[in-house]
Formats: C-alpha cells, structure tokens, sequence
C-alpha cells in the first residue's frame, strides 16, 4: 500500500477541479487519493465527504475525500479572481509539505494560471516546477512527458528557438542526462535506463555539413557519461528517433529543445500524456494542459491525462517504495 497522493486544486476557474473529480471517479479507488480545495468550488454535483488527516481518505464508493482549504472568494468558472491567488499558493504548499513528511505519497496537480497568480499574489516564478523545486529545496529539475509509449525530455524549455544554441551547455546536458537516468531507476524501475540523445540540427548536423554542434558538444558529453556508466546512444537524427520501430530501442529520449520533445509526444499521446518532474525529493505529475478557461464548468472536459497522472504517480511511489 501507498500513501494516498494529494490531489491540488489548481485553479479553481479552470478544468482542474472537475477533472479532478471525474478522474477520482474513474479509477475508483485504485488509485488512493484525495482532495486538497475549497469544496465550494467543486461542480455541483460532487459526492465528497471532509477528511481532516491523509489516512481518513479511504474509499466510500464515488465520494472524494477533501481536505478542506477554504478560499477568500466565490468561484466563476472561466473568470480567475485575483483574490483566490494566494489560497490557490497554499493549496501547493500545503500538499507539498504532507508529501515530503510521508503523509501523501505523492502531488497531482491541478493546472495553474500563471498569470492570475503573477497578478493577484505576485507569483515570482516561472511556473510550477520552478515553485515545486524551490518548495522541495532541489537544485535543477528536468520536466519529462510521459506516456504508455514515449517518455522525451527537454534540455532547454521555455525559451526561444534562437537562444537554444548558447543555452545548450555541456553541464546543462550532463545534468538533464543524470537526472533523468536516476529518475528513470528510482521512480519507474529500470535498473539500466536506455537513454537516446538527439542531435539539434537537422539529420544531427550531417557530420558538420549543417552544424557542428553535434560533433563539438554532444557527442564529447554522450562519450563522457558513457564512461561514467549511462547507456546512451546518439546524437540521433531527431526525424527518424520517434517511429514505432525507434521507440522500442530506448526508454527515454532526451530532446534538445521545447518543440523537438513536445510535439513527438503530443502527437502520439495527446490527451493521456503526463508531465512529470523528475529531481523532486517528492513525487510530482500533472497532466500536460492548462486551465482551459474556455470550457471550464461546462462538463466536457476530458480527465483523461488526469487518470494518467494519477496512475503513474502511484506507480511511482510503489517504485520508490520498493
């Protein structure tokens, strides 16, 4: 048995808090969870039933068990209130803290509105995983996208595409390399990760013919860590690293820009894929959208990546448990 893992509310005038229930239903108990939010913003159709402790949050049929967080305002689904920001903050908080003493055994978190928090309780990250890393008191993480059939990984993230180049370093790829492996054993059981790289110009440089980065960074850093013990493969021609064939001789693909890693998997595995970041002292996932503001409240938002996330982040505590 697993803690149960803390279900974040996110933003509560976006998707995440009916996809939240909707996945609770779905998997019924297989996956042990509960809810951490204001009940008030949940849809109202919502069995729910209050738990003031993590191991009060056994199954009772479709009931979720909340762990009330009241917030300052009433919710309108598609409008955030500057106002609900800070409470919106604490939720992650206060999830991450029962994470990290054992209480939960894991964070699911709901999609945030950067912006909404940015203006209603000055929200001095980036996102998320910045605010994850700084809560649990980790240095660097990696985001990974994760699904049944492909897991890829970004070296460089949100930036533009004319600035990957002096971004991308060798301690920046040796980095993203260590910690994904070590992720890849702790948190999903592979003993020996099979890492494939991929080049960053296009065929991974034509032996310099179009770029030599491949010849002058990466492959130095792959030859390196290869010694180190990695089993790596690479730099590879990113056009032909993701067909049903390639996927099979890997575990996980370390991309070297935004669109080279996202666009693989959101093609394959659009509404089940899973960010998951890797480097935590505590095990996080989330599904790989945003708020959604459009069609919050309106019942047809898809908890598909939510069920996703949920399962694997069981199955990463029962790794880790292990």
């Amino acid at each position: 048995m697993i803690a149960p893992l803390a279900l974040t509310c996110g933003e509560p005038a976006g998707i995440g808090p009916e996809i939240a229930v909707a996945a609770y239903r779905q998997l019924r108990g297989a996956v042990p969870a509960f809810y951490i939010g204001d009940p008030d913003h949940l849809p109202p159709d919502t069995g729910w039933h209050e738990i003031t402790d993590p191991k009060q949050a056994a199954t009772r049929g479709d009931s979720m068990p909340v762990l009330p967080h009241p917030f300052p305002q009433s919710n309108r689904p598609g409008h955030p209130t500057p106002e609900n920001a800070a409470s919106v903050i604490e939720v992650i908080e206060r999830a991450v803290a029962l994470a990290q003493s054992g209480a939960a055994g894991g964070v699911v978190t709901g999609p945030i509105h950067k912006k909404a928090l940015q203006d209603g309780a000055n929200f001095a990250y980036p996102g998320h995983t910045e605010f994850l890393a700084h809560l649990g008191g980790a240095g660097r993480v990696v985001m990974m996208l994760a699904s049944d059939g492909l897991r890829v990984v970004p070296a460089t993230i949100h930036i533009a595409l004319a600035d990957v180049k002096q971004a991308l370093t060798a301690s920046l790829l040796c980095d993203t390399i260590r910690i994904t492996a070590d992720g890849l054993q702790r948190d999903f059981g592979l003993s020996h990760p099979r890492i494939a790289i991929a080049g960053l110009n296009p065929h991974a440089g034509e032996g310099g013919a179009m770029g030599d980065d491949e010849i002058t960074l990466i492959a130095p850093v792959i030859a390196e860590m290869q010694q180190q013990g990695y089993v790596l493969t690479g730099p590879h021609s990113a056009d032909t690293l993701f067909h049903a064939a390639a996927r099979q001789t890997y575990d996980a693909v370390i991309a070297m820009y935004h669109d080279q890693a996202l666009i693989p998997i959101k093609t394959l595995a659009f509404d089940t894929g899973v960010n998951v970041t890797l480097g935590l002292p505590f095990i996080r996932t989330s599904p790989d959208h945003g708020t959604a503001l459009d069609i919050a409240g309106k019942g047809i938002a898809n908890p598909s990546s939510m069920v996703e996330a949920m399962r694997m982040a069981a199955s990463m505590a029962r790794a880790r448990q292990a």
